[in-house]
């Protein structure tokens, strides 16, 4: 199969261990040396209509992709960096609930 930049975009990646939606993918990393593609990456959501900038960016390295299928793109992270950023994620969710 082969992808133009606009059609990757438009795919939303899940997290095939926890099941969790990461988000829609914004850009990827090329390696211009290699001319390949290294990762993709997931822009972290806007805090406070982006006045108090935003979350830290996911990215995903080409390696934990396991099926990039017509809408979404499966990927299998580690479940050290799954666990650790669920645990951010909940943390910046309390946080603002109590705010």
């Amino acid at each position: 199969m082969l992808l133009g930049f606009e059609d990757i975009c438009r795919k939303e990646v899940i997290d095939a261990v926890s099941g969790e939606r990461l988000g829609y993918i914004d850009d990827i990393e090329i390696d211009t040396q290699k001319g390949s593609v290294e990762s993709l990456v997931i822009y972290g959501e806007a805090r406070l209509f982006g006045l108090l900038g935003r979350e830290s960016d996911t990215v995903i390295a080409c390696s934990d992709i396991r099926v990039i299928g017509d809408e979404v793109v499966l990927v299998e992270r580690s479940r050290k960096e799954t666990k650790s950023n669920l645990t951010k994620r909940s943390k910046n969710r309390f946080l603002s609930l109590l705010k």
